[in-house]
C-alpha cells in the first residue's frame, strides 16, 4: 500500500439563494464537513463563492451597494463554524468567497485552511470571465469583471500537511480551469492537488453562439481532466448546482486522477459530497516519463504564450508563380 495516500472530498453545493443569509450556507457546509468525517476525508473542498448566491449576475452601478456579498475577514462571526468544524473534526478545507480588503480592493478568492483553522494558502482568481459593464443584450448579467480585479497572487503552489502527508497543494477559480496556462503554472511547481471551485451556468446567456447543456459539461470536466494528465497531478472540481435564483447551475463536480480519469463525480443539483483516495504516488508516472519537464520541455518555442496577449492572423502563402 501507499505510503502516500490521502482522502479527499469535493462538497457539492445546492443553490444559495439571494435572500438566504450567510448562516444558512455555513450550516449546510458544515453538516457536509461531518459526513466528509465520517467518510474519513482529509481535507474537504467547498465551491467558488460558497457563502453566497453567485451575485454578479445581479448588476449595481454603485458597486459600494454589493458590499454586503464580501468578506473583509476570515474567520468572521458567521464562518466561524466552519473553521470550529475543523478543528473538531481535524479536517482541512477549501473555501471560494469573495473577498474586500482593507484598502477597498475586491478579489474572487480561495483559501486552503489548516486543521488548526490556520490560512496556509489564498489564490486570487486571474482569468475573471464576463464584462465589466451593464449588457442589454444579454438575459443574464455576468459582471466578474465589475465585481473583482485580477487576482495579484500568481498561481502559487506550498508543501502543507494533508492527512499526516505533505502535499504540494495549488487551487484554481472557475474560468481558470479552461487555460492550460494555469495548469502548466501549477505542474512546474510539482502541484500534487489541485483544488478548484466553480459556479457555471447551464446556458451560455451570450448570444452571439449556442452551446449545448452537455458539451457545458463536457468541457468543464475536459479541462480538468486535461490539466491532471497534462500535468500529473490529482484535480477536485466542486461546483454548486441547481437553480440559484431562477439561474440553473450545472453541478457535475468531479475528483480527477493523474491519468485524467474520474475518479468520483457528483449525481444531483442538491448539497452532496463526493470522496476518493488519492495515492500520490501516481504523480510520479507523467512526471518522470512523458511529462518530464526537465527533459522534454521547449520554453524557447513558447515566447508566443506569455509575449501576445490577443491572437494574430498568420502570413499568407503565395504560390512560387505569384511572389515578388
Amino acid at each position: 500500500m501507499s505510503q502516500r495516500l490521502i482522502t479527499v472530498a469535493g462538497a457539492q453545493l445546492g443553490p444559495i439563494q439571494k435572500a438566504e443569509g450567510r448562516d444558512i450556507a455555513v450550516g449546510r457546509m458544515v453538516r457536509l464537513m461531518e459526513r466528509a468525517h465520517r467518510h474519513g476525508a482529509q481535507v474537504v473542498v467547498f465551491p467558488e463563492l460558497a457563502l453566497t448566491t453567485f451575485f454578479p449576475r445581479w448588476y449595481e452601478e454603485d458597486i459600494a451597494n454589493a458590499d454586503h456579498w464580501y468578506e473583509t475577514a476570515l474567520p468572521s462571526n458567521e464562518t466561524a463554524p466552519l473553521f470550529e468544524a475543523a478543528r473538531k473534526y481535524s479536517i482541512a478545507f477549501h473555501l471560494g468567497y469573495a473577498e474586500k480588503t482593507p484598502d477597498g480592493r475586491r478579489f474572487n478568492t480561495a483559501v486552503f485552511v489548516h486543521p488548526s483553522g490556520e490560512i496556509v494558502l489564498k489564490y486570487r482568481k486571474i482569468h475573471l470571465p464576463g464584462h465589466k459593464d451593464y449588457d442589454p443584450v444579454r438575459q443574464v448579467q455576468h459582471l466578474e469583471k465589475r465585481y473583482f480585479e485580477v487576482g495579484d497572487l500568481g498561481f502559487p503552489v506550498v508543501r502543507a500537511p494533508v492527512g499526516g502527508q505533505d502535499v504540494n497543494i495549488g487551487m484554481l477559480i472557475c474560468n481558470d480551469r479552461r487555460w492550460p496556462e494555469t495548469w502548466r503554472v501549477l505542474g512546474l511547481q510539482q502541484v500534487e492537488l489541485v483544488m478548484l471551485g466553480y459556479n457555471t451556468p447551464s446556458i451560455n446567456q451570450d448570444r452571439r453562439g449556442f452551446e449545448a447543456h452537455h458539451l457545458r459539461v463536457l468541457h468543464s470536466h475536459l479541462s480538468i481532466q486535461s490539466g491532471c494528465y497534462q500535468n500529473a497531478c490529482f484535480g477536485v472540481g466542486v461546483a454548486k448546482g441547481g437553480v440559484e435564483d431562477g439561474h440553473e447551475l450545472f453541478g457535475h463536480s468531479i475528483i480527477c486522477n493523474p491519468q485524467g480519469e474520474i475518479m468520483a463525480q457528483a449525481t444531483s443539483w442538491d448539497d452532496e459530497l463526493i470522496v476518493a483516495d488519492c495515492d500520490l504516488d501516481m504523480c510520479n508516472l507523467g512526471r518522470t516519463t512523458i511529462f518530464n519537464f526537465a527533459a522534454h520541455r521547449r520554453p524557447e518555442a513558447y515566447g508566443r504564450i506569455v509575449e501576445q496577449v490577443g491572437s494574430s492572423e498568420p502570413p499568407v502563402w503565395q504560390p512560387r508563380g505569384a511572389r515578388r
